[in-house]
Parts: structure tokens; C-alpha cells; sequence
């Protein structure tokens, strides 16, 4: 049996909530809803960690302004450095945010090296910012972390919408707890992807506008906080979370 595995409950133990952002689509928004989320909660005095598992374009520390310089510190496991008031983990402390490549059995370890050494103590929250697709990663969190309840972020396009409602019909089949669906960057109000999840028996949390203020407020946590955005997160999706 793998020895790491057995560790992954224990550092997870005093978490009150696991929510991973979860889409079976890129480009959906999925970091930027993660990471906002997390920040907002972070400024109500809520104890929360952020864990970037996209492993091959991790963007959550472009989005809060996070220089991955250095190894974070160690006692009895990886400590995750501050951001903005969250514990923060992601890959790219190891990688230096340097392209990297990995196979099926890479990812699964990686997975459980994260999981496994990084000491987040005392939560409220954890967001976990999951990587676009049903792959490994996924199948991985339903494997270590069967506690999670899932946000899952659509846009409002047909395409997008159609590996999200794949994605959807599996965490149904497998009976994972799924806390709603968001539709981001809302352009132009349309009743379908509302009717779609509707349909599955899943709960609809509403849409997320466009917002031409949100280019300007990455890297600068204090302005992201302040967007029409970050106010719509807090409206639709906070109160969804206890």
C-alpha cells in the first residue's frame, strides 16, 4: 500500500470544508472564481487555504500576485506560505513556474505528494482550484478526498457546456456532493445552461457578468476584491458554502 496515502486524511482531519472549482472545460474561469473566492473568504476572517492542482498551466498565483521564489518552509510538512490571508500550495513553488510535462502515473504521485506533505492545520476552507478536463486529476480527489463538494464553473457557449455537463453526469454517478453550477462571464442572459442543470436535478447558483475590470485587478489582490466580480462571487456562491 502507498505509505503517503495513509497521511492525506490526517493532514486533512481539522478542515471543516473541501471545495474543489471544478469544469470539464479551460478557459471557463475556474481559477479566477477559485481564487476570488478564497481571497473574499480569507477578508471575512474565515481560516482558508487555496491548493492550485492544475498542474500544467497553474494560474492562481498570476491572478493574487504570488512571486514563487523559494522553497516554502518545512516542520512536520510543507508549511503553505500566507497570500493575502490563505494558506497557499500550488506546484509552482516546486517548478519555479517553469513548463513542465507529466504522465498519467507523474500526475497521480505529484497528487499525492501535495496532499500528503503539506500541513494546513486549522481550516474553514479549503478551495481546491482543479484543473480543466476529467482525468486523472479528478479521478484522484474522488479517490483521496471523498469529503470534497464540488462548485462547478460553465460559461454560457454550448461548447463549453458540453464536456461541463459530462463532467456533472459522473459526479451523479459516483454520488460526489455537488454544491451548484456558476455560469461565467455572462454576456448576453440566455436560459440554457440553467435548463441543462436544471434537467440533471442539480442546483442552478446563477451567472457571473463579464467584467472589464478584472484584467486590470489581477495581480492586485486588494482591487480584485473590490469588482463587480468579486461581489457577484460573494452573492451567488459564500452562502452556498456552509
Amino acid at each position: 500500500m502507498e505509505p503517503r496515502t495513509s497521511v492525506i486524511q490526517k493532514r486533512l482531519q481539522d478542515i471543516k470544508h473541501i471545495i474543489p472549482i471544478a469544469s470539464g472545460k479551460g478557459g471557463v474561469g475556474k481559477s479566477m472564481v477559485a481564487s476570488t473566492l478564497a481571497l473574499l473568504l480569507a477578508k471575512k476572517g474565515k481560516r482558508v487555504g487555496l491548493l492550485d492542482l492544475d498542474l500544467y498551466g497553474p494560474s492562481s498565483h498570476v491572478i493574487l500576485g504570488v512571486q514563487p521564489k523559494g522553497f516554502p518552509d518545512e516542520d512536520k510538512g510543507i508549511l503553505p506560505p500566507n497570500v493575502q490571508g490563505i494558506k497557499y500550495m500550488s506546484i509552482v513553488y516546486f517548478t519555479e513556474d517553469k513548463p513542465g510535462a507529466f504522465r498519467g502515473e507523474d500526475i497521480t504521485n505529484i497528487i499525492i505528494e501535495l496532499l500528503a506533505i503539506t500541513r494546513w492545520d486549522a481550516l474553514d476552507y479549503l478551495i481546491i482550484d482543479m484543473p480543466p478536463g476529467i482525468g486523472d486529476e479528478i479521478l484522484d480527489i474522488f479517490t483521496y478526498i471523498p469529503q470534497a463538494r464540488y462548485l462547478v464553473v460553465t460559461t454560457s457557449s454550448k461548447v463549453a457546456f458540453n464536456p461541463v455537463e459530462k463532467l456533472l453526469k459522473i459526479l451523479i454517478e459516483g454520488n460526489y456532493p455537488i454544491l451548484g453550477v456558476v455560469e461565467n462571464m455572462v454576456h448576453t442572459s440566455s436560459s440554457f445552461v440553467s435548463e441543462k442543470v436544471t434537467e440533471l436535478d442539480v442546483a442552478y447558483l446563477g451567472s457571473l457578468s463579464y467584467d472589464d475590470d478584472i484584467e486590470g485587478a489581477i495581480q492586485h489582490p486588494s482591487k480584485l476584491a473590490s469588482t463587480r466580480f468579486a461581489r457577484e462571487v460573494s452573492t451567488l456562491i459564500e452562502n452556498q458554502l456552509e
